[in-house]
């Protein structure tokens, strides 16, 4: 599958990158018609981007009739190099690329939505909240916006405070964070639990999420729709009885673990192979975590969609046609 880089040669670094650069995989419609398009952000805590949220959800709204690209964007797996805005700035150069290449990808740059999950969701909500904060130095991007005209946000991570799932704010912006008792930790904590910084022109969002998450509390859904209601922002909230973090589209596919090639791991992949040839040193509880292979799933295991949640993708597809 083609790969498409969204930084030019010496634009991007990160020090646990080990050769690897944030990247578009595009799943277009090839029936010479304009589409409107989506950018598609699995989770993984900021630690990883996982796959189960990539192509499964790229092919059931492709079924709808959008243009989509699983974007793979930085992470920070060993907790050595705060992320802080680089995840942000990735997205703003995700979407300033696409909107540039309208007309070569067949897609409407004024019907581009972002969808991320979990922290990804995070991600994506920071950047409604924050897009008027990120110019481009590149003068090719120069008067492109990075504003999403829409935004899914899937169970997202959204809140540093009670309610929030700490590591997510780990992975971000230090292991020590929560720890941090001077003014510039309570500032990052701050600026990122994003139900505070809604404004009068943060896109339309839908929120979905399930009643008994149980990694990222409910509750994260609930005070970013409430904020989008103070600032009369349009949006949709659905919030699901039933199913556990991590649902992705809760398909078949997804249930039966047909995601595609983990090309979402390439950063993941960079890593191990630098643990395994000395070119980062790790703890050996680290390193033997890292090059395990992975375990078998338990002997009573059996695949189940959520009949439920699953129409979640439906219910976007109306609002969005809605805007």
């Amino acid at each position: 599958m083609e790969k498409i880089e969204i930084w030019e040669k010496g634009e991007y670094s990160y020090p646990l990158a080990f050769g690897f650069t944030p990247n578009l995989r595009p799943y277009l419609l090839e029936d010479g018609e304009t589409h409107p398009c989506m950018l598609i952000l699995p989770g993984g805590g900021y630690a990883v981007v996982v796959p189960p949220e990539g192509e499964v959800v790229a092919k059931v709204f492709n079924k709808l009739g959008y243009s989509c690209f699983v974007m793979t964007y930085t992470t920070n797996q060993l907790m050595r190099s705060p992320l802080m805005e680089q995840p942000m700035n990735d997205l703003a150069r995700a979407i300033r690329h696409v909107r540039k290449n309208a007309e070569k990808y067949r897609v409407d740059p004024d019907r581009l939505t972002i969808c991320g999950f979990s922290a990804a969701g995070h991600l994506c909500a920071s950047l409604c909240d924050y897009f008027d904060e990120l110019p481009d130095s590149n003068p090719a991007y120069a008067g492109i916006s990075c504003r999403p005209d829409a935004a899914i946000l899937s169970y997202p991570v959204i809140t540093s405070g009670k309610y929030a799932h700490q590591d997510s704010f780990r992975f971000l912006l230090g292991a020590d964070i929560y720890e941090r008792q001077d003014e510039e930790g309570r500032a990052l904590l701050d600026r990122f639990s994003l139900e505070k910084h809604v404004k009068e022109n943060t896109p339309p969002c839908f929120v979905w999420q399930t009643v008994p998450d149980d990694l990222v509390p409910v509750e994260n859904s609930y005070l970013y729709a409430a904020a989008l209601k103070e600032k009369n922002i349009r949006h949709a909230h659905h919030v699901f009885s039933s199913g556990a973090h991590g649902l992705s589209v809760p398909n078949e596919d997804w249930a039966y673990g047909r995601f595609g090639e983990p090309y979402t791991m390439e950063q993941t992949f960079a890593i191990v192979e630098a643990i395994k040839t000395g070119k980062v040193d790790v703890p050996q509880s680290v390193k033997d975590q890292m090059l395990a292979p992975p375990p078998p799933p338990p002997a009573d295991w059996k695949p189940a969609t959520n009949e439920e949640a699953v129409i979640w993708p439906d219910l976007a597809d109306r609002f969005l046609r809605s805007l």
